[in-house]
């Protein structure tokens, strides 16, 4: 059970956050981001709505402050051996704690890194953040200090990444399956989700995207059911998710028969993911990427339709999405490294005709290119 990783892997994550943390001129790091406590300690929880914090300083040293309902929570799942608690109580402020666990640190007038950009920090918590480290300590904005470090990934993760993308192949099976007119949506996503249940999986960090008709052209989750049409269109956006390591897909399955602008709206898609694929990999940048999804959907003629991203990096994340920055989008000049895994996703939704179709899978990023994680064909699919 939890640690899913060896000591020897927990410990050189470690190592190679606190030298980064010493090489950035930082004496610690201040980390609300559950994505990061996970990599860092193992620690999995959805306790991160409340407050909560692990501190590392630049020597490797770490302690985690959180509720007593997560106590037994981090000892479980986690390697931590610090866990200080906060206690629920009228004016309580889990900021003084934060401050004496500081103070122990010796991180008083320290330089602080902190993961602003997290679910896991509330605008109130933030302010009260401010409030109380005042004069105590210099705070510095390290949002992505840790995702650069993570979206490299080992073999370990890699392995479990390669698992995730087997349970969305097997999800897709199952709408293969149902997908016919007259399914009922909610037969078609019990299924799925209980394909990557069965398969040992966990909870994807959101909803699954499922929508016909209309509602196919959302790509968004929302609530209500409808039964397939004769002759109809269902958008699935899913992901298999093991050791919380995400592999998403996205397909749109059609009933009855193929409208010719679906066909040609699919051929462009499936253009534009092979174009991506041939462009992706290491040392490439993002925006480069993008670029590539762009031209071929344009010159197909679906300018107006597509969207301003394609995909966006997959890993270990939590509520509320799966996203796990950075994404692929116009002019963005981070450069892919080796051994990361995407989602590619080709969307074209046209309004004024009421039609939509997708395709994505993840990818693994080689030195000399990138590799399907998916089984699955690409092709167009009519029950």
């Amino acid at each position: 059970m939890p640690v899913h990783f060896s000591e020897e892997e927990m410990r050189t994550r470690r190592e190679r956050a606190s030298s980064a943390l010493a090489e950035r001129g930082l004496d610690a790091l201040l980390m609300f981001k559950q994505e990061s406590m996970y990599y860092l300690s193992g620690y999995d929880t959805f306790g991160f709505s409340m407050f909560q914090c692990l501190v590392m300083d630049a020597g490797g040293r770490t302690a985690l402050l959180t509720r007593m309902p997560d106590l037994r929570q981090a000892r479980y799942t986690s390697d931590l051996e610090d866990i200080r608690i906060w206690h629920e109580t009228e004016g309580a402020n889990p900021v003084d704690d934060l401050r004496d666990l500081l103070r122990e640190f010796g991180l008083e007038k320290g330089r602080l890194g902190i993961e602003l950009d997290s679910y896991g920090l509330k605008a109130l918590a933030w302010e009260r953040l401010k409030q109380g480290l005042d004069g105590f300590c210099v705070l510095e904005d390290a949002s992505t200090f840790v995702d650069r470090i993570r979206s490299v990934k080992s073999p370990r993760e890699i392995e479990y990444a390669r698992r995730a993308a087997e349970l969305a192949d097997d999800a897709w099976d199952e709408a293969l399956r149902l997908g016919r007119p007259g399914a009922f949506e909610g037969d078609i996503l019990a299924a799925m989700q209980g394909a990557v249940f069965k398969g040992g999986g966990d909870y994807a960090g959101n909803e699954f995207i499922i929508g016909s008709g209309p509602a196919a052209l959302l790509v968004r989750y929302h609530a209500g059911r409808r039964h397939l049409g004769p002759q109809d269109q269902l958008t699935l956006e899913f992901a298999g998710a093991y050791r919380r390591y995400h592999a998403a897909m996205m397909r749109t399955l059609l009933t009855g028969r193929a409208h010719p602008r679906h066909v040609d709206m699919h051929r462009a898609c499936r253009e534009a993911l092979h174009a991506c694929m041939d462009t992706l990999r290491a040392g490439v940048t993002m925006g480069a990427v993008f670029d590539a999804h762009a031209r071929t959907l344009d010159r197909a003629g679906f300018e107006s339709c597509r969207f301003h991203a394609c995909g966006y990096g997959m890993g270990a994340v939590f509520n509320p999405l799966w996203v796990d920055p950075p994404m692929f989008y116009a002019g963005n000049p981070l450069v892919v490294p080796a051994a990361s895994v995407f989602f590619l996703h080709m969307v074209v939704v046209d309004s004024d005709a009421n039609r939509a179709m997708t395709l994505g899978h993840s990818v693994l990023v080689t030195e000399r290119g990138c590799e399907s994680l998916s089984r699955s064909s690409l092709d167009l699919v009519v029950n």
